[in-house]
């Protein structure tokens, strides 16, 4: 099912909704992660659509006046996807595909394509597949075209929806078979996780594009690969890493996403092993992006569902070097400040001075303030290890005094 391949870019347009839970402006936050998932997927946003309603129509997710003017304008422009911004239901897709005649994904279809071309172990390319799967079983009706000339009832019991039940029973023991060989892996992967002893385990977590590949490789010295790209790893990579005469286990795991596929988060829990058995986690948060607060309670949820989130954890606010606070015009009284215009030290002065020494601020492609941050995870990783093996407290004395 996973084709590796040059991908040309493709001219799509988004289709966003506006309600009562999603205004304007946080509608146009998920369309420019949606613009930003397309670019990653190997696609070039033409136009953006969006409409107000309260909720999403049940036929068409939007209202008909409005699914003519992207259909002419997809038309006009020989534009070749249509992407919405919210999971489609099956008959969703169907009605949709009819009326603007042009390739039809939403969010999840999205991202299942991204890990697909971002997949390279044969663990990873298991994973996607079968969620994959999973996404396609309820859709498999839409893809046999030819079946729509006819109508429910007699005449529907022919070779047609033979072959649409043969190909859910293919797709049933394809996912039993997928599920069959990632349990397989995992069995492999724990005595992989049992045999590296009782080193001290520290893992590496946030939402994607936040900089943890980068300060990956600049602590362990390693070469993970890193891009200005979202999820560029999917692949849980362990290093190794020495602080000082300090050794421990630094894990870098896949990136966390609002509106994350289900199917995604099942078939990667067993990759989040490495969250789940950390004895430690550094939470890295783009304090640049502006709507970084939302992206630390998304990855503090997916924290929960995978019953990590009661872990020992450090904020590390990385990008600081990006940072930049709207200016405020001093001499205009009806200007709001708000938290767009925060310095780092006014934010430190907010929730964060709750956290204390364990909130840190960095730059990782700058190196900036990266002494902080080891002698912060060091005293961490310190007393975890002397509370585990209170004979050995003597080979690791206080930081400052390693200087």
């Amino acid at each position: 099912m996973i084709e590796k391949k040059d991908i040309a870019l493709e001219k799509a347009v988004l289709i966003g909704i506006i309600t009562k839970n999603q205004d304007e402006a946080k509608s146009k936050e998920y369309l420019d992660e949606l613009e930003f998932l397309t670019y990653t997927a190997g696609g070039v946003v033409v136009k953006r659509f969006t409409q107000k309603m309260d909720m999403p129509n049940p036929k068409t997710f939007i209202g008909s006046g409005k699914m003519e003017d992207v259909r002419n304008f997809i038309e006009a422009n020989d534009v070749g996807t249509a992407i919405f911004d919210d999971e489609l239901s099956a008959a969703q897709e169907r009605n949709i595909s009819k009326i603007l005649n042009v390739k039809v994904l939403d969010r999840t279809n999205l991202i299942l394509d991204i890990f697909a071309q971002r997949a390279q172990t044969s663990y990873a390319r298991t994973q996607v597949e079968l969620a994959q799967c999973e996404y396609l079983l309820p859709r498999l009706r839409g893809m046999w075209t030819h079946l729509e000339r006819q109508k429910g009832g007699i005449g529907m019991r022919g070779p047609g929806e033979t072959e649409i039940e043969t190909d859910r029973r293919i797709v049933r023991d394809k996912i039993s078979l997928l599920k069959a060989r990632i349990k397989a892996i995992d069995k492999q992967m724990a005595v992989q996780r049992g045999n590296r002893g009782k080193m001290v385990r520290v893992a590496l977590v946030g939402y994607t594009n936040v900089g943890k590949s980068t300060l990956m490789n600049v602590i362990s010295k390693s070469e993970v690969f890193a891009e200005n790209k979202l999820f560029a790893t999917l692949d849980t990579t362990v290093r190794k890493v020495v602080i000082q005469n300090l050794p421990f286990l630094l894990s870098d795991t896949v990136g966390f996403i609002r509106k994350l596929p289900t199917q995604l988060v099942d078939s990667f829990k067993s990759t989040l092993d490495e969250v789940r058995e950390a004895d430690l986690l550094l939470h890295v948060v783009d304090i640049s992006h502006p709507n970084f607060e939302e992206h630390i309670d998304s990855v503090n949820k997916i924290l929960g569902e995978i019953n990590s989130g009661d872990k020992p954890t450090i904020m590390v606010f990385n990008k600081i070097d990006a940072y930049k606070p709207e200016p405020i015009d001093d001499d205009d009284l009806a200007t709001e400040r708000t938290k767009a215009n925060y310095t780092l030290e006014e934010w430190k002065n907010t929730w964060m001075s709750k956290i204390g020494n364990n909130a840190l601020f960095i730059s990782a492609i700058n190196k900036s303030n990266l002494e902080d941050f080891k002698k912060r995870v060091y005293d961490e990783v310190r007393e975890i290890h002397i509370t585990r093996f209170p004979y050995n407290h003597f080979l690791y004395p206080d930081y400052e005094d390693m200087e």
